[in-house]
């Protein structure tokens, strides 16, 4: 039996309908004929609407079947019409209970949250052609929006959803007024529940205990707002212009110089790609040019690029982001000590390299070094990363220091000659194989070969020889 303290326990529920047993009891004990709220035929403008309860009615039931004031008795009423349990016959935007004569309906069971039945697009999409066809295409905003939406998505299957909608709304016309009125209150209640407009139960908010959290609601909306947007075609744009940067520096889709190492055998394509190599290739300087990450990526570009900082008496900040890398990607027993190295060469006060920040990113790092980890030079960091990429990036493409190593710069020339020959030569056998056949070929010597009586006999008498003292007469027998 449900009471007081049952009623304000299931109100802190998220949802009535989590508690199915609980929620049809009571809509079983309201639509009871002779201790249920009151119902009888209520005229809608010029239309009978038979089985119709006011708002006044069932607060006033809620209230003494549960001992409760008119406040919970309200809030509690406006939940169960959010949740579609019960459905205003007049206000259809407004899921709250009127304490007045407003006009309201039991749902019956079958729209009813409890029974879970799978709601499908298509099923929606045919409510909406249906409303539009009704409407002489006057939707809500929301509603249009869906069914632009559904019209696109469902393109290929559109002619059948009208169809369908036709043929419910001629339906619908042969039925009376009142039961056309009282069916058409019953299916917008369902989609409300189940494809809700914006903001559609602002009394479920009146729920305690609820599980969102305010701040989070207010962070991720934040967040949202400020996420960039970018348009599809900018997008497929920036990729274009990605793969024809990139497309000759791809040894998969252009042509290795001198030539393929895995093809040929020949090693002066690793060799001039060598990490450290003293002259690099013109292809590869070249694409220091493409961004500043390409450049720091390179060990050979990021020597030149400190060449012209040491040159420019700003060395100390490739050093800071370079320290900060080797702290990122380093072993953990040695993070603390490497963490506090670089604040004392970099960012304490007098220190032999000191690197110019601001006082916020200073002072998060400062906070965060108290307990030092892997990434906690991130902010000071991305200060002097991005700083070097505005200021020194731009300065170093126009400098002597890199216009000297793009002059140095070796381009080799296609060898056509080794890829030919590669091609035409046969692979040669594994090294398992050719002992095998080497066995092999000696045996069959062996076989082939004459024998010679003498010598075979003579190793036989020696090796008789050598056996003989080892023998032992038997012992004697025993008698």
């Amino acid at each position: 039996m449900l009471t007081k303290t049952n009623i304000q326990e299931n109100l802190s529920c998220d949802l009535v309908h989590e508690s199915p047993l609980w929620s049809g009891s009571v809509l079983l004990e309201m639509q009871d004929p002779k201790t249920g709220v009151k119902s009888q035929p209520q005229r809608l403008v010029i239309t009978t609407i038979p089985h119709a309860i006011t708002g006044e009615d069932i607060l006033s039931w809620l209230a003494d079947r549960f001992q409760i004031d008119t406040q919970e008795a309200r809030n509690f009423g406006s939940m169960l019409v959010a949740l579609g349990y019960i459905y205003p016959l007049q206000d259809h935007k407004r899921l709250v209970i009127k304490p007045d004569a407003s006009l309201y309906r039991f749902q019956t069971p079958y729209f009813w949250p409890t029974q879970q039945w799978p709601v499908e697009d298509t099923d929606y999409a045919i409510y909406l052609a249906k409303r539009n066809i009704r409407k002489k295409g006057i939707l809500e905003l929301h509603e249009q929006e869906q069914y632009n939406r559904l019209h696109k998505w469902m393109n290929h299957k559109w002619d059948f959803i009208v169809m369908q909608a036709k043929e419910q709304y001629r339906a619908a016309k042969e039925r009376k007024k009142p039961d056309r009125v009282v069916f058409d209150c019953q299916e917008r209640a369902y989609w409300v529940v189940h494809r809700p407009p914006p903001n559609p139960h602002p009394n479920l908010n009146l729920i305690p205990n609820s599980n969102t959290n305010p701040q989070t609601k207010m962070i991720f909306t934040q967040q949202s707002i400020m996420r960039p947007r970018v348009k599809s075609s900018v997008s497929i744009g920036a990729l274009v212009k990605y793969c024809a940067t990139y497309n000759g520096h791809d040894p998969f889709l252009s042509k290795c110089l001198p030539s393929n190492p895995w093809i040929t055998d020949d090693i002066t394509y690793w060799n001039l790609n060598m990490p450290n190599v003293e002259i690099p290739t013109k292809m590869r300087v070249e694409r220091w040019t493409f961004s500043f990450g390409e450049l720091l990526s390179d060990p050979r570009g990021r020597d030149d690029f400190r060449l012209f900082l040491k040159k420019e008496f700003s060395g100390e900040n490739l050093a800071f982001w370079e320290g900060c890398e080797d702290l990122k990607w380093g072993t953990a027993a040695t993070m603390r000590e490497k963490a506090e190295q670089i604040y004392k060469s970099f960012l304490a006060r007098g220190a032999p390299r000191w690197i110019n920040i601001d006082g916020k990113t200073m002072e998060i790092t400062v906070n965060g070094l108290k307990h030092p980890h892997r990434y906690v030079l991130d902010a000071a960091q991305t200060h002097i990363y991005m700083l070097m990429k505005k200021d020194s990036f731009g300065r170093y493409l126009k400098s002597p220091v890199f216009k000297d190593t793009l002059k140095k710069a070796v381009c080799p020339e296609d060898d056509a000659q080794l890829e030919q020959n590669a091609k035409n030569r046969r692979p040669s056998l594994s090294p398992i194989v050719l002992r095998q056949q080497e066995k092999e070929h000696r045996a069959k010597m062996a076989a082939n070969a004459p024998v010679d009586i003498t010598q075979v006999m003579s190793k036989l008498s020696k090796t008789g020889k050598e056996v003989s003292p080892c023998r032992r007469p038997p012992p004697p027998a025993k008698t």
